[in-house]
């Protein structure tokens, strides 16, 4: 099978091909994985409708690149961009290929390790969204989000740093003071959920067991390309 990656951010795209690649050699010990192509429409292009509410307008962006991904004999997809599904998940036609949903992906491996309560860090975008509560309570999970306060500095420490591939000390001892406080709270899990994280933020890092969107969703895709997961039929709208 032939996975598409979807961009729609720079680093945590990155991170999500280097894990699908290297997938394949902790696997096999060979320098070998099913063929992958990556489609990236920079994000920066689509901060306007993002800022505005305009999820439709940033689906069609998305849908332009799944339609070049098909066209480059891509299978089917996963998007690295935790934030994106709010858009993708807008209703319309369907996208050109079926994909894997990151919020489902990360659900079912809190779901395997049996968490009862997961914090949530992302964009405000998603933090401030439907999609976790949903993927989360479906399993019998609660989800646990920062206070505005926190969900404000962990945004911009994205925007402003992560994004860019800027890291320092100073805002991982703000993410782990943040995950100190969901702990407090009862959580048992934090959940990274912009791909990003995962590159200021590692398990031994943090306080709680971490749940790495980019990592299980790169995962998920390698075990689909190979056979060893079903091949997704979710095209866009709400997920299952």
């Amino acid at each position: 099978m032939h996975l598409g990656i979807l961009a729609h951010s720079t680093e945590g795209a990155a991170l999500c091909f280097l894990t699908y690649c290297e997938e394949g050699f902790r696997r096999t010990g060979r320098n070998e994985h099913p063929d992958v192509t990556l489609d990236y429409t920079a994000f920066g292009f689509s901060m306007a409708a993002w800022e505005a509410g305009d999820h439709a307008s940033v689906r069609a962006t998305l849908a332009r690149s799944a339609e070049r991904l098909a066209q480059a004999g891509a299978d089917f997809f996963v998007c690295p961009d935790n934030t994106a599904h709010l858009a993708l998940e807008v209703p319309g036609e369907a996208l050109a290929l079926p994909g894997l949903h990151i919020a489902d992906v990360v659900a079912d491996e809190a779901d395997r390790q049996g968490r009862t309560r997961v914090g949530v860090l992302g964009t405000k975008f998603t933090m401030d969204g439907p999609i976790y509560p949903r993927a989360l309570t479906r399993r019998g999970i609660a989800a646990e989000f920062p206070d505005a306060d926190d969900r404000r500095i962990v945004d911009e420490i994205i925007f402003k740093e992560l994004v860019n591939g800027v890291v320092t000390d100073a805002s991982r001892d703000e993410y782990v003071r943040i995950i100190t406080q969901l702990a407090e709270r009862g959580c048992d899990a934090v959940a990274l959920v912009c791909t990003e994280i995962p590159i200021l933020i590692g398990p031994e890092d943090s306080p709680l067991p971490v749940l790495d969107s980019t990592r299980l969703v790169a995962q998920a895709a390698y075990e689909v390309a190979v056979g060893d997961r079903p091949m997704p039929a979710w095209r866009g709208g709400p997920s299952r």
